[in-house]
């Protein structure tokens, strides 16, 4: 059976793009495979189950990173951290959007 693809949101497209914009002007947030998958998904190229997944798996370990208390979270001038590493893993469009396709996987 061939793997299954994902295509990403304009959604997920546009927060990965203002996050790799607010990195570029911050320097802060994100990790390289934050990065990578931020232009991944800027570019609206396919995910994979496992890109999906472990998209799933970033959203779940880092919902504690809004509950900032430097910086600010959803800020154009002065964006936490964590609020720039969320937008290049897709934003709230793309924790919404893996949420109901990891439902759809077999565990």
């Amino acid at each position: 059976m061939a793997e299954r693809s994902f295509k990403p949101t304009l959604r997920m497209a546009s927060a990965a793009r203002r996050g790799l914009r607010l990195r570029e002007k911050f320097d802060r947030g994100g990790t390289q495979v934050g990065l990578d998958r931020a232009h991944q998904l800027a570019q609206r190229r396919d995910l994979s189950e496992a890109d999906v997944k472990s998209m799933h798996s970033f959203f779940a370990r880092h919902a504690v990173d809004k509950d900032t208390k430097t910086h600010k979270w959803n800020s154009d001038s002065d964006p936490s951290a964590g609020f720039i590493a969320w937008l290049l893993w897709g934003g709230d469009a793309g924790k919404a959007w893996v949420d109901r396709k990891a439902k759809t996987f077999d565990s």
